[in-house]
């Protein structure tokens, strides 16, 4: 028979209500049940997985499964935002496994301090998404020429060529700008920020090139401020798209940084 490893999503702060309420009859991955492990002032979410899925060597094969990776990321994610709906989550990574429940103990016993750190700065507090687009409008097809003109397709190549410089300068310039106001609109309210890489090639969607990529935590009574300054940032600029996605549990900020920290746990 195959065995079974401990799974954690998350870290939390133990309450009678989580297993009892929150987390019955929530699937995670793997189609097993999720449970919380606790020890001290903090806890764990977690759930059994199948060692043949799970181990070190078959994750080396299945994180290659784009398939296999989506479901998993999916009932992942799940397990997360359920949690962070009625309490302070520190999500962990995905596929952080353990060998059994009290190996997870041990991680949240030797990483308490740090763990009720970041969980306190959590509270309350969730995570949007605003990504920031420069679209060039489409160059229109050229003139046709009058009766008495002679033909210049190279001219008109290279007129409709830098036409497209112009107008790729010019939504990029409008998509900076929209970047600073958002910047400057968001100071007061967001009380972090996280850069990530530009979505390009199959990461990218939409239309537009990805100029900016960022995360934001924000007070949770303050999202829709936050959203509505956002959007009213880049309203009157031509060549801009602002994509806002969120809330979010604060994956982008649950970063272990402290020297201390559980290596498990640690963020590659």
């Amino acid at each position: 028979m195959d065995g079974e490893l401990s799974y954690a999503y998350a870290v939390v702060r133990p309450t009678a209500s989580l297993e009892a309420e929150v987390l019955r009859g929530v699937e995670g991955v793997a189609s097993g049940t999720v449970r919380i492990v606790r020890a001290g002032d903090t806890a764990a979410a977690v759930g059994s997985v199948p060692e043949s899925e799970f181990s070190e060597a078959a994750l080396k094969v299945h994180l290659e499964d784009l398939e296999w990776l989506e479901r998993v990321a999916r009932a992942h994610h799940n397990v997360v935002e359920i949690l962070a709906s009625s309490t302070a989550v520190l999500p962990l990574r995905l596929a952080t496994v353990y060998l059994d429940d009290e190996r997870v103990r041990d991680v949240l016993r030797r990483g308490e301090t740090i763990f009720n750190r970041m969980l306190d700065r959590f509270a309350d507090h969730v995570e949007w998404g605003v990504k920031v687009y420069a679209e060039a409008p489409q160059v229109s097809a050229a003139p046709e020429d009058g009766p008495e003109d002679v033909p210049d397709p190279g001219r008109a190549y290279l007129r409709r060529r830098r036409q497209q410089r112009e107008e790729k300068g010019a939504a990029w310039t409008a998509a900076a700008e929209a970047v600073r106001r958002i910047e400057a609109e968001v100071r007061d309210v967001a009380v972090e920020r996280a850069r990530h890489r530009l979505q390009q090639g199959q990461l990218a969607t939409g239309t537009g090139e990805n100029v900016a990529n960022d995360s934001y935590l924000v007070p949770r009574t303050r999202s829709r401020e936050f959203r509505e300054l956002v959007l009213r940032s880049a309203r009157d600029l031509s060549g801009v798209r602002v994509d806002i996605t969120g809330p979010w549990a604060p994956y982008s900020f649950a970063v272990l940084t402290d020297p201390q920290a559980p290596e498990e746990v640690r963020r590659p």
